[in-house]
């Protein structure tokens, strides 16, 4: 995807549809920083070109080799911080699984068959359960108010 010379001063918002992007050419625009999370979803970016002043996203340690040239840098081989020997900083709960998520960015994806808020419950959602419970309320209720509310109805 070659961005170069577009005059952006800002990453475009449109730049997160192209999470399938391989190579990405930023350079010679008048781009000051990068927002966090620019690059979420990322994981196959392989070079990411950008104009000198900015930092390649995730730091130096997100990519296997960082380069300055002239008035660009070349961030290459974008590194998986899961497979990393240094300790993440918030690790993933029981029951999940650490997957890349961009240049230094991780997700913890629940394993099969837990889901939920940190992976802690388990199985699939009681649908027949709830609804026998629901529909039995409910055909209570109204054979309830219907026999005691049918005295009040006027006949013709």
């Amino acid at each position: 995807l070659d961005l170069s010379n577009c005059s952006l001063h800002s990453v475009p918002p449109g730049l997160a549809e192209a999470t399938a992007a391989i190579v990405l050419d930023l350079t010679e625009n008048p781009l000051t920083t990068l927002p966090n999370g620019s690059f979420l979803g990322f994981i196959h970016l392989q070079s990411l070109l950008l104009p000198l002043p900015l930092e390649c996203p995730g730091g130096s340690d997100a990519w296997q080799n960082v380069t300055a040239d002239g008035s660009s840098r070349l961030c290459q081989g974008q590194r998986n911080p899961c497979n990393s020997s240094v300790e993440l900083a918030w690790p993933c709960p029981e029951n999940s699984a650490c997957a890349p998520d961009g240049p230094g960015l991780v997700q913890c994806l629940c394993d099969n068959p837990f889901h939920g808020y940190k992976c802690l419950r388990e199985g699939t959602f009681p649908m027949l359960l709830f609804s026998g419970i629901l529909g039995t309320a409910t055909v209570s209720l109204s054979l309830l108010l219907w026999g005691t509310q049918r005295r009040k109805a006027k006949t013709p």
